[in-house]
């Protein structure tokens, strides 16, 4: 296919003029974190400078206010009793 034939679909943005980026909106909030409770990049998620800066904030003052999680650990726990855990002491068989 030749260069100049692409057609390139011009990407919706992610937040519209309307939207106030606050610690409370947390529909706004919870669509820029990731499944781990990270904040996802500026790339992915497509925003401007100032935009990413503002929801990093409102990410970060939510989470000291306990509306959002630091950490998203619904599977952090799922080991079994299968292998016991050895402690840092080591014997030697001298």
């Amino acid at each position: 296919m030749d260069k100049s034939k692409r057609t390139f679909r011009k990407r919706l943005p992610p937040i519209e003029s309307g939207d106030r980026i606050d610690y409370r909106n947390m529909s706004l909030i919870s669509r820029f974190i990731s499944e781990q409770g990270k904040i996802l990049s500026r790339r992915v998620n497509r925003l401007t400078l100032k935009q990413q800066r503002l929801i990093t904030t409102a990410i970060k003052q939510a989470r000291i206010l306990s509306l959002l999680p630091f950490l998203n650990n619904e599977k952090q726990f799922e080991r079994t009793e299968s292998a016991p855990r050895t402690t840092g002491l080591r014997t030697s068989n001298n």
